[in-house]
C-alpha cells in the first residue's frame, strides 16, 4: 500500500490524498489551495499524478479546500465516480459553481486590466482554472451515499461515511483495503466539528485505525466558547449596521 500526500502537508489547504493498493488507485479529497500567488500557481500547476488512472474519489465534505480541484480533475480526464454523502452532493452543486464562475471572472478581469497595461496583469493567466460548464460535468459523477453504511467501490475497497459533525455533509471517512490477504483499515478525519453544536450532530466516536490521517489546522489552538461566538455573531452585525 501506498498513500501520497498531494495538498495539506505543511499547510492547512488543498487536501489531497492518493491511495494505491491492490490494483485500485483513488483519491481521498481533491482540494484547492488558498491564500496567494503561490496557492494560485499551485493550482494551475498540472497534477502529480494521472486523473486518468484514478479509479474514484472518497470526498469528506464540500468546503472548497477539500473539494475545489475536483472540475479540474474530471476536464483533465477523471472519468469515475466521486463518493460523498447527500448533503455535501448538494451543497457542492452551489459551490463548485460559484467557484467557477469566480473563476471566469478573474480572467474577465485580468484580460481588462491587461488591455489597460496593468503591470500586476502581465502575470495573470489566460484562461480560468475552470469554467462553470466544467464544473456542471463534474457534478454529473457525483454519487450520493448514506451515513454508517457500507460502501463497496471496489473489489478491495470497503468505505464507511461517518459524521464529522463539522459542516452539514460532512464525513470522517472509515476505509478498509484488502491486499495480499490483509485488511488494513484507514480512517481519514476530515475537517471535525465539536461536540455540542446546534444543528450539527457530534462527530462520530472511531474505534479503531491501523493509519490514521487526521486534519490539525487548529491543533495548536482552543476554539471559542459558545457564549463567546455568539458575542462574536452580534458584535459583527451590529457594528456593520451602525
Amino acid at each position: 500500500m501506498k498513500i501520497q500526500f498531494h495538498g495539506a502537508s505543511r499547510e492547512v489547504t488543498g487536501s489531497c490524498y492518493v491511495l494505491e493498493a491492490a490494483g485500485v488507485r483513488f483519491l481521498v479529497d481533491c482540494g484547492m489551495f488558498q491564500g496567494g500567488r503561490e496557492a494560485r500557481d499551485k493550482n494551475y500547476a498540472a497534477f502529480e499524478f494521472d486523473p486518468r488512472k484514478i479509479d474514484f474519489v472518497l470526498l469528506t465534505h464540500a468546503h472548497i479546500d477539500h473539494s475545489g480541484m475536483l472540475p479540474r480533475l474530471v476536464a483533465d480526464g477523471f472519468g469515475g465516480p466521486i463518493y460523498t454523502t447527500h448533503a455535501t452532493r448538494d451543497l457542492l452543486e452551489i459551490m463548485l459553481r460559484d467557484s467557477a464562475h469566480i473563476q471566469e471572472k478573474e480572467v474577465e478581469w485580468a484580460q481588462y486590466a491587461k488591455d489597460r497595461n496593468s503591470r500586476q496583469s502581465q502575470r495573470a493567466e489566460v484562461e480560468p482554472l475552470y469554467t462553470v460548464a466544467e464544473a456542471d460535468a463534474c457534478l454529473s459523477q457525483l454519487r450520493a451515499v448514506d451515513y454508517d453504511t457500507d460502501l463497496t467501490p471496489h473489489a478491495s475497497v470497503r468505505c464507511k461515511f461517518r459524521d464529522a459533525g463539522h459542516i452539514l455533509g460532512s464525513a470522517i471517512i472509515e476505509v478498509w483495503v484488502d491486499e495480499v490477504g490483509l485488511t488494513q483499515k484507514l480512517v481519514f478525519s476530515g475537517d471535525l466539528g465539536n461536540a455540542g453544536q446546534p444543528i450539527l450532530q457530534d462527530p462520530a466516536i472511531i474505534e479503531y485505525a491501523d493509519v490514521l490521517l487526521i486534519e490539525s489546522t487548529y491543533g495548536d489552538r482552543l476554539h471559542k466558547t459558545m457564549d463567546q461566538t455568539m458575542d462574536e455573531l452580534v458584535h459583527a452585525v451590529t457594528d456593520t449596521l451602525k
